[in-house]
């Protein structure tokens, strides 16, 4: 069984191609459950992995494609192509595959493709946004691998790095139709003033909008007659798991959202303000307590510093944590432990940071973020969060935790008894 469809090993030829930061880790748990019963696939993920028995392997660049990407997009276009009514096609998708697996269309360069996401980025698209734009560059993206593979079977389990586990931005959709067209695209260059970067992008947009380009595949396409999809891990999944923790300790968790979105910096505060409102009047919830935020926001880059956007969300609730009525903590990160343009996943931060860092001659936390360096705050302080690549993605989380505000006790308890009760914060150490 694979994604609710039952797969006979006895017939055609069954391919396996996986894409992402967990690829060779999905292509590993594929060989343990199907063996030699595989006849043929290939990887292609962010950094070297052991060898597999039964699929290629390939390393291409992330976030930037590169030209090693570009060739291991071309093996698997040229494998999905070979495919045949009786085959089966198996699609291990993860975060991170958009960029891994460049298929940029007739007439455009890997670099305009590289420049244009790259100047995307840092005018602070969504991912939404970048993808609209690459599934219209691109010959696999936005159903493009479902058409190169019909009349096969396909069956796609996909690892979700994007809120809402909407299927046709996950990877840019390889296999799901796209409801998006080359309008939108272009639409979405004109709003982020990018279109100077990539004049042969740009082009190639334009005459699809015109229709003079065939456009990505629609919902209801013949291209996804024989495609199921199953999302298999996603940010909900993950922001269940910590709130289960947190009660397991002796917090009371509240899941605020699993679909964060937003400027990092203007979220930020806005979060710490649910919290302060648990502390000063028990809604939604009594300290001590955890919040929980799960999604992906965004970073419109204006200075030259490094940083992300989970340590942006650390060093804008530096000054809101100080304001609040007791100990309060804030802690975001990504989940794939690579946070924007530094080695960290995220940052750590507690409503002492502010202090901390005047004690130690920094200027004011608003100060980094209008240079974007929100890393070279949080190193001054060691509140980073270092994980190092952890292999997957499902995009970030954000904990905030109170404990009982001192003097206003809580349920009959005093003061001196709050302090004692379970999940009463400590000091974090990034």
């Amino acid at each position: 069984m694979a994604g609710g469809a039952r797969i006979s090993l006895g017939g055609g030829r069954i391919a396996v191609v996986a894409m992402g930061k967990a690829a060779f880790a999905m292509a590993a748990a594929a060989e343990d459950v199907m063996g030699d019963a595989i006849t043929e696939g290939i990887a292609v993920g962010v950094s070297p992995s052991g060898s597999l028995r039964r699929l290629e392997t390939a390393v291409a660049g992330h976030p930037i494609p590169d030209a090693r990407g570009l060739a291991a997009a071309g093996r698997i276009e040229g494998l999905a192509r070979g495919l045949g009514r009786d085959d089966v096609l198996i699609v291990l998708v993860s975060g991170g595959a958009s960029a891994l697996l460049p298929a940029p269309a007739a007439g455009i360069p890997l670099s305009e493709k590289a420049a244009l996401t790259s100047a995307l980025m840092r005018a602070g698209a969504s991912i939404h946004e970048m993808n609209t734009v690459r599934k219209h560059l691109s010959r696999l993206k936005g159903g493009g691998l479902a058409r190169c593979a019909a009349p096969a079977r396909v069956v796609a389990l996909v690892l979700s790095d994007v809120v809402g586990d909407d299927l046709a931005t996950i990877a840019s959709g390889p296999v799901s139709p796209d409801p998006t067209t080359y309008r939108d695209a272009l639409d979405i260059v004109a709003s982020r003033g990018v279109g100077g970067t990539a004049p042969a992008a740009i082009r190639h947009l334009e005459a699809g909008a015109r229709g003079t380009i065939e456009e990505t595949p629609k919902p209801g396409a013949p291209e996804f007659r024989r495609v199921i999809t199953e999302v298999i891990g996603s940010n909900r999944i993950a922001v269940d798991a910590a709130a289960r923790e947190a009660r397991r300790v002796g917090l009371r968790p509240v899941v605020l959202t699993t679909t964060l979105e937003g400027e990092a910096r203007e979220v930020s505060p806005a979060l710490v303000s649910v919290l302060r409102e648990c502390m000063a009047s028990g809604r939604p919830v009594q300290p001590p307590v955890c919040l929980l935020a799960g999604g992906e926001t965004t970073v419109t880059v204006r200075g030259e510093g490094r940083g992300g956007r989970n340590q942006e969300i650390a060093v804008a609730a530096v000054e809101p944590l100080a304001r609040c009525p007791g100990d309060a903590v804030l802690a975001s990160l990504a989940t794939d432990g690579v946070d924007g343009a530094s080695d960290a996943a995220g940052g750590v931060v507690d409503g002492r940071s502010a202090k901390r860092a005047h004690a130690l001659g920094l200027a004011p936390a608003a100060a980094f973020l209008a240079a974007s360096d929100s890393s070279g705050f949080l190193a001054s302080l060691g509140d980073l969060i270092v994980t190092g690549p952890t292999g997957t993605n499902v995009v970030d989380i954000t904990v905030l935790l109170a404990g009982p505000v001192p003097g206003r006790g809580r349920r009959g308890y005093t003061s001196r008894e709050a302090h004692t009760l379970p999940g009463t914060p400590r000091r974090l150490v990034g």
